[in-house]
């Protein structure tokens, strides 16, 4: 069986979300770098959240789309001594990690859709005539699902719940670029924006790194944003998590070696 020993591949998700991604590129025998190209912040002024939060019974549906959303609201509902969510309130998570995260603090999730991208959840949500859905998630999250919540008639409030600001890049981990790699993977659109832009910097080439690195993307999602930027990506994860991502490489590899 094929796998990627020998490969040296780059994680570019934040560093305290990296650790299980990458065990499973190691046990498939890969040499992980870790480059984290952005870091997770609560939101600056959390007010909105907070009245959001507050009037959790007014709302048919909290939607969210990350593990980030997810930490990021229950921090707020602790701070402000909500202990549980109302008893109609319906929750919808995108992704087995996030509907994971929920499970944690005791939340089973109403709706998980097969597909991991925000539209995907739509069906899920039913009739949304005159109903409220409550979004809560990055500051620069995509308006596709809220524009198709409005569409169908209902009323989605769009809460920032979280940031995503770039991360000081290590310089060990230029020096590796500098040096080489076999693959760079990307699980969201602004873990792209940002290794551009932080390449950029130190005075590489994100088009031309030193060993034609195969790009490798989580979803649909952020592969569009890469091949925005002019990355030429190779590998599109199947399913979206890193498991699936890992499996969609050790095909890759597998056929190169038939």
């Amino acid at each position: 069986m094929s796998d990627l020993r020998g490969k040296r591949v780059v994680i570019t998700r934040p560093r305290e979300q990296a650790e299980d991604f990458a065990r499973l590129l190691r046990d498939a025998g890969a040499q992980v770098i870790f480059f984290p190209t952005i870091r997770i912040q609560p939101a600056v002024d959390p007010s909105r959240l907070d009245r959001a939060l507050r009037e959790l019974d007014c709302y048919h549906w909290l939607v969210l789309t990350s593990v980030n959303g997810v930490q990021a609201v229950w921090q707020r509902l602790e701070a402000l001594g909500i202990g549980e969510l109302p008893p109609g309130l319906r929750v919808a998570a995108i992704g087995p990690q996030t509907a994971a995260a929920l499970e944690q603090r005791g939340v089973h999730p109403d709706f998980v859709p097969g597909e991991y991208i925000a539209e995907a959840i739509l069906p899920g949500l039913g009739d949304l005539r005159g109903k409220r859905v409550l979004l809560a998630r990055a500051e620069r999250a995509r308006r596709a699902l809220s524009e198709a919540i409005t569409h169908l008639g209902g009323q989605a409030d769009e809460v920032t719940a979280y940031h995503t600001v770039p991360a000081e890049p290590d310089p060990h981990t230029i020096e590796e670029l500098r040096a080489g790699v076999d693959i760079i993977t990307f699980t969201s659109s602004s873990t792209v924006r940002s290794f551009c832009a932080l390449v950029e910097a130190a005075g590489l080439d994100p088009l031309h790194l030193p060993g034609n690195p195969l790009v490798a993307c989580i979803g649909p999602i952020s592969a569009g944003t890469a091949c925005e930027l002019g990355l030429p990506v190779q590998v599109v994860a199947q399913e979206y998590t890193t498991a699936g991502l890992v499996r969609a490489l050790l095909e890759v590899e597998s056929q190169k070696n038939k």
